[in-house]
């Protein structure tokens, strides 16, 4: 695979980069696991975007995206922020997307690979 063409981790680069900048216009006020837990893993996320990007040949980048994106949805309830709604919102949607294009990748390398084994036997 070539590098700098997969979509899902374009799209993976500009969730997270939401996630991390979200704090400017959502509410965080008093609730600073919901600050840095939206800045922390967006960056995590965009990051892993950003390898998965140049190097598509390693796979850990997929399962770092799914692992960052599960923490991020699972944090407004393990940093207690559920109750603002923008920050509540951002982290769902941006940690269910982030794990679905990783998952995805992840699902769509097995399959190669599988291909790969039984067309060489």
């Amino acid at each position: 695979m070539k590098p700098w063409t997969r979509l899902p981790d374009f799209g993976t680069l500009i969730a997270g980069a939401y996630a991390a900048l979200s704090p400017i216009w959502v509410s965080t006020t008093g609730e600073s696991g919901a600050l840095w837990s939206l800045i922390v893993l967006g960056v995590l996320l965009a990051v892993t975007a950003v390898v998965s990007l140049a190097r598509p040949d390693v796979v850990a980048t997929e399962w770092l995206t799914v692992v960052f994106g599960a923490l991020l949805f699972i944090a407004p309830w393990v940093f207690s922020y559920t109750h603002l709604d923008g920050a509540a919102w951002t982290s769902w949607v941006v940690g269910v997307i982030a794990a679905a294009f990783g998952g995805n990748e992840v699902a769509a390398r097995n399959r190669a690979q599988q291909q790969q084994v039984v067309t060489q036997h």
